[in-house]
């Protein structure tokens, strides 16, 4: 292999083989983080088209490509395969083969017929770690759709997200948390096999995934019977914990416990509300989180954020300035969380920009060894590895 797609022998999952079959989001946002951590990611691409998201544009990046795609594909080999085709399945099988680890988003039970099932793969390969994600299960919800935006209304989110109608989230939340599922699921997977020798099917789908990052709202109705419904900012068991105006601009107060609401009372001019008999204890405040917020409205109007952030935040209350993207990066910069990189890759004109991998590793750190790839970039390269041609000049 050349030496620009040489993973470091340092990084956790060097000589893993990831045979990446999903698209869109969930499953190559596993696959790509599998890549971070040092695994060869061999992602399967339908010809001339590939991954349905290098159609989702613009914005595009310097070479005409999706930045959509780019969020999730660092890092990877593209290899075009028609897998109706005789002689593109028979090195999509290979592939499966060879694997440590099969990644796919098919249809339920799509890929049983071009031998690419589970049953299949493990046929062949027993130690394989067969990753399958899907919308609503494998079982009676195998053939709705697993969409995010679906799933963001049916699994519940919708319901407790906005203000006077049903809102989804600004990204698609249940495919990246469904994609995390996968990734931890398939990291134990990969250290049974270690011990054991012995692989696994894993089916990961966004309904479950949804329900069970729910959290407390999940537990609300599981344990209590309370169905939550939407309440905007509002938190419905802490308050003041939610976003309020100020004199130019919107800031968040997130209030943990008395004794957080009583510095902060004082330090906002208003030392009374802390033994107010009205908002003494959170349970009396959040009993009472009308008055509060308009009492705390009506002192907040007098400056703006940034006053009020250093002044609340001086007392050891968490609060800040509603961000836009652009600023959150800044603010991520300026912390030294270095929040962009740069990926050299020597088949581009100059460096590309990615948004970093957020795990700080101490002694294996992240490696970025090439830009997310053209459609079937990498074919000759992945056919070399499987041993069914040369390795390219």
């Amino acid at each position: 292999m050349d030496s620009e797609y040489d993973q470091a022998v340092t990084l956790p999952l060097s000589g893993v083989l990831v045979a990446d079959f999903s698209r869109v989001l969930a499953g190559p946002y596993a696959t790509m983080l599998l890549a971070d951590l040092g695994a060869t990611v061999v992602k399967v691409e339908r010809p001339s088209s590939g991954d349905d998201t290098r159609a989702w544009l613009p914005p595009v990046d310097a070479d005409g490509q999706s930045t959509y795609f780019d969020s999730v594909n660092r890092s990877k080999w593209s290899i075009d395969l028609d897998i109706a085709d005789a002689t593109d399945l028979a090195i999509a099988q290979r592939l499966a083969q060879r694997a440590d680890v099969m990644v796919e988003n098919f249809k339920v039970g799509a890929l049983g017929t071009y031998g690419l099932a589970y049953g299949d793969v493990r046929a062949a390969n027993p130690g394989i770690v067969y990753c399958s994600i899907s919308g609503f299960g494998s079982g009676a919800g195998a053939e709705l759709p697993g969409y995010d935006i679906l799933v963001q209304a049916m699994g519940g989110l919708m319901s407790i997200t906005g203000t006077s109608e049903p809102t989804k989230a600004g990204v698609a939340v249940v495919d990246v948390l469904t994609g995390l599922h996968a990734t931890v699921a398939i990291l134990a997977a990969l250290r049974h096999r270690d011990v054991t020798g012995i692989g696994q099917h894993l089916e990961v789908s966004l309904l479950s995934t949804l329900l069970s990052s729910l959290v407390n709202q999940a537990s609300a109705y599981a344990i209590a019977g309370v169905v939550p419904t939407r309440m905007g900012n509002a938190h419905p068991s802490i308050a003041p914990y939610e976003v309020y105006p100020t004199a130019d601009r919107p800031i968040v107060i997130a209030v943990g416990n008395d004794a957080q609401f009583a510095r902060m009372a004082q330090a906002i001019g208003a030392g009374h509300m802390a033994t107010d008999e009205r908002f003494a204890t959170n349970a009396l405040r959040v009993a009472h989180r009308e008055a509060l917020k308009a009492e705390l409205i009506g002192l907040l109007a007098q400056r703006g954020a940034d006053h009020w952030q250093e002044v609340i935040g001086a007392v050891g209350v968490p609060c800040g300035p509603v961000n836009d993207i652009a600023d959150a990066f800044a603010l991520a910069a300026r912390l030294g969380l270095d929040p962009i990189v740069e990926v050299n890759d020597a088949r581009r004109s100059g460096p590309r920009q990615q948004v970093a991998n957020p795990v700080r590793y101490s002694q294996t750190p992240i490696r970025y060894p090439s830009a997310p790839p053209r459609v079937g970039e990498d074919r000759a390269h992945v056919l070399a590895l499987l041993g069914l041609g040369p390795e390219p000049r």
